[in-house]
């Protein structure tokens, strides 16, 4: 069982990630609606892991990740993505994400993802 912080713009998809969390006893830390809050959240509840949307409003998902990264290099760090964004994957892992899924989520990716950094 993990804590687990979750950044996207979507309520729709926060409650999708944090329903196949649940499911497998994590506990979801928090819920963040862009990069800056996700930021934010982050130095305050130092969750084990992070689920994190790229695109967001306010602060992008790279740029946060950056942000984490500087607040606690080790940070583990799953973004998520839409197909066709493979761009911004690459730009993300180089920036210190540990994990990529992609959207529309698939509950074993998901969990796969998460157990693997945990």
């Amino acid at each position: 069982m993990a804590s687990i912080l979750i950044a996207d713009d979507a309520k729709f998809m926060r409650l999708t990630l944090a329903r196949i969390l649940e499911k497998e006893d994590h506990q979801i830390a928090g819920e963040a609606e862009n990069g800056k809050e996700a930021v934010e959240l982050y130095r305050r509840l130092r969750p084990d892991l992070v689920i994190m949307d790229i695109t967001m409003p306010v602060m992008n998902g790279i740029e946060a990740v950056r942000a984490i990264k500087e607040i606690d290099s080790g940070a583990k760090i799953i973004i998520c993505s839409a197909l066709g964004q493979q761009r911004m994957v690459v730009e993300a892992i180089e920036a210190g994400a540990s994990d990529f899924i992609v959207k529309p989520f698939e509950e074993n990716r998901v969990l796969e993802a998460v157990a693997r950094l945990l």
